[in-house]
């Protein structure tokens, strides 16, 4: 069976140019006046494919280069060389048509309109991804009864707990039927029975509209009950590529597996 590539990466650099602080007054006025450079390499010639309807989690250490990454395939950030095909879109060139494909979900960064009522911000994305009225009314349906929101649909998203203001993020993020959805650390600060709810409705949009799901996480239940493969990323390096099953094969908890390999030690 012939694989159909959505996300397609290849030898992906990106640098940044950072100021050095060095110790004590002198150094400090040093710092400001003349500045000691330094070039990071904060993503280093990785390459990988993800394919339609695929979970993929992209993990790794803070400073890894997942975010950095993330922000090249979204066309937030410019590569400094390599190749990006996103729904066979290069992200550089045509950020716009790509945003009307994807969603973005990040735990820690607020989508919504916080005076607004969740359906009034699904209406407003409705507007923004030039949908008509009636399109936006029947999504906005289907997603009501997908996320089961009738209880605080009408409720001014301030008003909302966490786990109530995470679900309509990412509601909302579905208003125009994207193909792929980032999610970056989706369940951060939730409780585990909130983040449990958020796990089966991630594997059931998965499972009933064939949304590709690109997954950051720090949590490794997040990892452990939604994806299939691993990508983990170290220094701006893809330091394995794997099925998760097979590191469920090695000695240890997936936790303790994961630890190893970011500290660059061998796994059995």
């Amino acid at each position: 069976m012939e694989k159909n590539n959505v996300i397609e990466v290849e030898n992906l650099k990106k640098n940044f140019i950072v100021k050095q602080k060095e110790k004590g007054f002198k150094g400090s006025l040093k710092s400001i006046f003349k500045p000691k450079l330094k070039v990071v390499k904060a993503v280093n010639n990785i390459s990988f494919n993800v394919e339609e309807g695929e979970m993929l989690a992209f993990i790794g250490p803070n400073g890894a280069g997942k975010s950095t990454t993330i922000k090249m395939l979204t066309g937030i950030l410019y590569p400094d060389s390599g190749r990006i095909k996103v729904l066979n879109i290069d992200p550089t060139k045509q950020r716009k048509k790509l945003a009307y494909k994807i969603g973005t979900v990040f735990g820690q960064k607020e989508q919504l309109w916080m005076h607004l009522t969740p359906y009034d911000n699904f209406k407003f994305f409705g507007a923004i991804y030039d949908l008509s009225k009636e399109e936006t009314e029947k999504r906005i349906e289907e997603i009501n009864s997908l996320f089961d929101l009738s209880k605080f649909i009408n409720t001014p998203v301030r008003n909302l707990s966490l786990g109530q203001r995470i679900l309509c993020e990412i509601a909302a993020s579905l208003i125009h039927k994207p193909r792929i959805l980032f999610l970056d650390e989706p369940t951060i600060g939730l409780d585990p029975v909130v983040k449990e709810s958020i796990r089966k409705l991630i594997k059931k949009m998965n499972k009933e509209y064939k949304t590709t799901i690109f997954l950051t996480s720090h949590d490794i239940s997040d990892i452990e009950k939604l994806c299939k493969r691993v990508i983990i990323v170290n220094n701006g390096k893809i330091v394995l590529d794997d099925q998760l099953i097979n590191l469920k094969k090695q000695e240890g908890t997936l936790e303790e597996i994961i630890s190893k390999i970011y500290k660059g030690e061998k796994t059995k």
